[in-house]
């Protein structure tokens, strides 16, 4: 009963993640916490959560559907960057970092653009 139960939430996040088109909503479901900024670009956006003293990006794609080199990349001041890129149809990440009451840096890409913050949420 437990294992019926667990595969259908599994599913139903799964369902989630493969929907058709990544808006608001579903980063917010791929990402806990707040939504503390967003960074738009031509063909897409990096999309910044903040829930304590973590934070999360994802990079979702303006138009889903085909697949395409994405990536994400998340680094707290004096730590290494996170990053997850590859050849996706919606999104990259979500990537977290403990960033404590450090900067943070965010950088997205979709295709052949790409976006970067510099040091924000200081």
């Amino acid at each position: 009963m437990l294992a019926g139960a667990l595969t259908a939430l599994v599913s139903s996040g799964l369902l989630v993640v493969a929907g058709p088109g990544v808006g608001g909503a579903h980063a917010a479901a791929l990402c806990p916490g707040h939504k503390v900024r967003s960074l738009s670009f031509a063909t897409g956006s990096a999309v910044v959560y903040k829930s304590g003293r973590y934070v999360c990006a994802v990079t979702l794609a303006k138009r889903a559907g085909a697949r395409q080199y994405m990536s994400v990349g998340l680094q707290a001041r004096g730590s290494r960057a996170v990053v997850d890129a590859g050849r996706f149809t919606h999104h990259a990440g979500p990537v977290t970092v403990h960033s404590g009451h450090r900067c943070v840096r965010v950088t997205g890409r979709v295709g052949s653009k790409s976006v970067g913050s510099g040091w924000i949420l200081c």
